[in-house]
């Protein structure tokens, strides 16, 4: 199984149709079995297009290319905040196996999503070869913020997630891994696993260098995008993707590519 995270910064990329074409042709290539995305944005002002999704949504326009390449993904997306005055900043999830299930639900104390420190999660649960596994896609809070601590919003999440069964926490995390005793930790701490951690082949695994939204004055490498599982997983290889070396940079974050046998 093939997993995929990024924080895609749309509609604030230079190049932005550009550099979604490259993510919907590396999807394509690589056949990724769940992709989860982040920061996934339409404008406020574009056209209503169903309920709750504008015609300029990213995750449909390369859910439109995907389809012209030749791949069916389906997908589930949901907006947490405004952002920037300009943008309904969701997370997705796609797929290429059976949807079982698919839902959204905030993790951050405030539900306005007028509110920028809003958040939500959005989940699948999906059929992988006769086993069912649940995904959520994660653009989470700062350990240290004082309105919406990182530790209340996992606590939420933990608490919403079928313990039943194999489960992977995917996205931003907004907690460096290095800062001991802060989110990375606390993640661990209630009971998942890094898959990085666990890979078999493994690279430097930094997703951000120096200044992002949220992390100014901040100029060294930065880990905070991750693949946490609920289980001790066989993980084969962790990558880092669309970084300048594997692949051309199309966000502010890199991504992560993980390979895992279950």
């Amino acid at each position: 199984m093939r997993l995929l995270t990024l924080n895609c910064h749309s509609w604030l990329e230079d190049s932005q149709l550009d550099k979604l074409s490259i993510l919907a042709e590396t999807i394509h290539h690589l056949s990724y079995d769940v992709i989860a995305l982040q920061e996934v944005n339409q404008t406020i002002t574009a056209k209503k297009v169903s309920k709750n999704m504008r015609a300029d949504n990213f995750i449909l326009l390369l859910q439109k290319e995907l389809q012209a390449l030749g791949s069916t993904y389906a997908f589930i997306w949901d907006y947490a905040h405004i952002a920037y005055d300009r943008f309904e900043e969701g997370v997705a999830l796609l797929t290429k196996h059976k949807v079982v299930n698919g839902q959204s639900f905030f993790v951050s104390e405030s539900e306005d999503t007028s509110y920028w420190k809003a958040r939500k999660v959005v989940g699948m649960t999906i059929d992988i070869n006769g086993k069912e596994v649940d995904f959520y896609s994660c653009h989470m809070g700062w350990w240290n913020d004082s309105v919406e601590p990182f530790k209340r919003q996992i606590d939420r999440l933990v608490k919403s997630v079928p313990k039943d069964r194999l489960h992977f926490l995917v996205g931003d995390f907004n907690n460096e891994a290095s800062l001991e005793n802060e989110g990375y930790d606390y993640v661990q701490h209630v009971g998942y696993y890094d898959t990085y951690q666990l890979a078999k082949e493994k690279d430097a695994g930094i997703t951000v260098c120096g200044d992002i939204a949220g992390w100014q004055d901040s100029h060294t490498n930065k880990r905070i995008d991750y693949i946490f599982s609920s289980a001790k997983v066989e993980v084969i290889r962790s990558q880092v993707i669309f970084n300048g070396m594997n692949l051309p940079i199309i966000s502010d974050h890199f991504g992560v590519d993980v390979t895992i046998s279950i």
